[in-house]
């Protein structure tokens, strides 16, 4: 059989792998152990063997080309495989390590997830996680994500959802709007009211609110004086604010809920949930830093052992 890889190769694709998740050739060489020529040259050999450009270099960083990132990603899960394989084969313990990179709506990012990750980084201390906060979808290949949380299962079946919880919506406001307003007794009074709409980015259009009545689910389009668009905790703090009806998540104003900043009210038509929902590409091989990640969620979501967002 006739090699296609030099020894050499194998190195230097580890060196451009770990250029590309530090963002710069002199943090790779200072976590990998080298010197930053070193790590660059390494690069230069890759660039010549594939005939193509993998980095944009500035004096302070660089950044995958286009053709750089299709290329780490595949890099990197060749890697990982390899790494799986050996401790396969020896029975090894290896720790999990490297850059776990995901994407988490405001709503979990900040009363899920984000509370999580101390407890995350002390049982493994060798991986760092970039986060990135926001209601947008990621694109999971060209941008470089492992694994994104989201509150609407993929309808693409090249992806994997493995569901964390289902989420309670509730209708609140704060006790000043509706002693000026009245407090509505049905769904069809939300109609005289003042009802904060969040503007979905992927489908630009206000989200239906979700009620339970005579035994159905029911999709209820609101109006109001305002539209609230990329962070849905917006709508929380001008609720607090007086500024009318809004459907959350309970998590999301529990805290609200018991101080009494904010009240509860439809109760009677209440109980619809959305499911969140961790997914992440069909087929792709999973490294142990994302298996121990999804692992870590689900074992948390399970034991139902948040406190005020924390593991208990």
């Amino acid at each position: 059989m006739r090699r296609h890889f030099q020894d050499v190769l194998v190195g230097s694709i580890e060196l451009f792998c770990a250029a590309a998740e530090c963002g710069s050739f002199t943090a790779a060489a200072n976590v990998v152990g080298v010197t930053p020529a070193a790590v660059s040259r390494s690069v230069s050999r890759l660039e010549a063997r594939l005939g193509v450009r993998l980095f944009v270099r500035t004096t302070r960083q660089v950044n995958l080309t286009d053709d750089g990132r299709r290329y780490f990603e595949q890099c990197r899960q060749a890697l990982a495989q390899l790494v799986d394989a050996e401790r396969a084969l020896t029975g090894r313990q290896i720790v999990p390590s490297g850059v776990l990179r995901i994407s988490v709506p405001t709503t979990y990012g900040h009363h899920r997830v984000l509370p999580l990750l101390p407890g995350f980084h002390a049982l493994y201390p060798e991986i760092r996680v970039d986060v990135h906060v926001s209601n947008r979808n990621i694109d999971f290949v060209d941008e470089g994500y492992d694994l994104a949380i989201r509150a609407r299962a993929p309808a693409d079946s090249t992806f994997i959802a493995r569901k964390l919880e289902d989420a309670e919506l509730v209708v609140v406001a704060a006790p000043e709007y509706l002693s000026r307003a009245g407090i509505p007794e049905s769904i069809a009074a939300l109609a005289q009211h003042d009802c904060i709409n969040f503007v979905l980015p992927s489908t630009g259009r206000p989200v239906p609110w979700l009620f339970r009545e005579k035994g159905k689910t029911l999709d209820v389009a609101t109006t109001g004086n305002y539209c609230l668009y990329e962070d849905v905790l917006s709508g929380v703090t001008l609720a607090r604010s007086g500024g009318g009806l809004f459907q959350a998540y309970r998590f999301t104003v529990e805290e609200d809920l018991r101080r009494k900043t904010l009240v509860e009210v439809l109760s009677a038509q209440g109980g619809c949930s959305r499911p969140f929902s961790v997914i992440y590409p069909h087929g792709r091989h999973l490294s142990l830093k994302v298996r121990t990640f999804v692992d870590f969620l689900l074992e948390a979501c399970r034991a139902k052992a948040y406190v005020d967002g924390r593991l208990a």
